[in-house]
């Protein structure tokens, strides 16, 4: 299923992280379960049409299969083959649709098992309103967020043991005989590590992020009130590595008042946090003053589907998993089984997915041209049927027809 032509070439990764990107690069896919393969159909033809849009002949990708999830299974008896691991790594870029979760034993989730086995500790979900998504807030457009969800540890580092089991009553034992701490009978124990090199690495990647694009602010999503140790470290480390690596581009918020009277000073991002629920209250209520959130794993996922459910819904929410080696773009949403085939779901979440892997290879032309496409389609009220039902006048269209017609409106 892979195209190579005599311009294919493969992306490389520099010793400072950046990549050095061919005209004609290799980038990897896995269409997905469900309606993975409408979803992934519908935006290859919006992603090359605007590579031919943006460049002309200039610029091409080639597309190289990796198998994973039930495709996978049926061909090589796997969910997960080792050979598309080492795929992903020797494509350094991938896209992918949503993967079904095998029931059973074994692994708890493909999407998990690619994040940790190749260290994808950044959860990148960029959250933006598209004008004429039907949305319940009276101000979705000042929605304009990007989160950064550690990927590793936290809850996503599943270490607990159910109620009852032996390892459950081992360590509610030791905790008691060691530490003093009597934990109810019949309690299932979890374990949240949070580590400072974890931390630091997930903080720095979202500082970058926001010193590349000019963004204001970065903040640091915390329950460190409660948990001073774990929650509370992560924000004492993402304070310690901005004021050491980025000394000359970042101020903390406490700086700006203290120091220079309320008004960072130019060219500067500020760096603050907010506890946990307080922030969810932000995003609700003043979204605008908000730009990059870093955030430990739980704070992050339902901050990003909140956020989501702001602006349209998780049918138009991005997301990509990115490490130092490697970086994986993917639907937000599940494979919705029962419409696998039907040429029916919205597309959009692996469109704009679509749009943060231009972004992350330099392609920005290309990606902003998706974006203005997507918008005047969006605007124009040609859109999918989950769209379709709560906008009034609207046309509603095939997945690939939604392709087509935000093609068409490509400039």
């Amino acid at each position: 299923m892979s195209s190579h032509g005599n311009g294919a070439a493969w992306i490389t990764v520099n010793t400072s992280g950046r990549l050095s990107v061919p005209p004609e690069p290799r980038i990897g896919f896995i269409e997905g379960d469900g309606t993975g393969p409408d979803i992934w159909r519908a935006t290859r033809i919006v992603l090359e049409g605007a590579v031919e849009k943006a460049y002309g002949t200039d610029r091409k990708i080639h597309w190289q299969e990796l198998l994973a999830g039930e495709k996978a299974l049926k061909e090589t008896g796997e969910w997960l083959p080792e050979e598309t691991l080492r795929g992903i790594e020797r494509c350094v870029v991938a896209i992918k649709g949503p993967l079904t979760t095998p029931v059973g034993g074994g692994i708890r989730s493909l999407n998990v098992t690619l994040r940790q086995v190749l260290d994808l500790y950044a959860c990148v979900r960029p959250v933006r309103y598209y004008a004429g998504m039907p949305s319940p807030m009276k101000h979705p457009e000042r929605v304009n967020m990007v989160v950064f969800r550690e990927n590793t540890e936290d809850v996503y580092a599943g270490i607990e043991w159910p109620a009852g089991s032996d390892e459950a009553i081992r360590i509610a034992r030791f905790l008691k005989e060691s530490f003093g701490v009597d934990l109810p009978e019949e309690s299932a124990v979890g374990i949240k590590p949070m580590s400072r090199l974890r931390t630091e690495r997930l903080v720095r990647r979202a500082v970058r992020y926001a010193l590349d694009r000019g963004l204001p602010s970065v903040t640091l999503v915390h329950k460190g009130n409660i948990m001073k140790f774990t929650e509370g470290a992560f924000r004492e480390w993402g304070y310690a590595l901005a004021s050491r690596e980025f000394a000359d581009r970042t101020v903390s918020e406490s700086e700006v008042y203290e120091t220079h009277g309320g008004k960072p000073p130019a060219g500067r991002i500020v760096v603050k946090d907010r506890i946990a629920d307080a922030m969810f209250q932000q995003a609700l209520l003043r979204p605008e003053e908000y730009h990059v959130l870093a955030t430990p794993n739980l704070n992050g996922d339902y901050l990003s589907d909140a956020l989501a459910a702001q602006v349209g819904g998780l049918g138009m929410a991005p997301g990509a998993n990115i490490g130092d080696r490697c970086a994986l773009f993917e639907a937000t949403h599940g494979t919705a089984p029962k419409y696998a085939g039907l040429d029916k779901v919205n597309p959009g979440s692996l469109i704009l997915s679509g749009v943060m892997l231009l972004q992350h290879i330099g392609w920005n032309e290309a990606a902003d041209c998706v974006e203005r496409a997507l918008q005047r389609t969006v605007s124009d009220k040609v859109v999918t049927y989950d769209l379709a039902r709560q906008m009034e006048g609207a046309r509603e269209v095939k997945c690939s027809e939604f392709a087509h017609a935000v093609v068409e409106r490509m400039d």
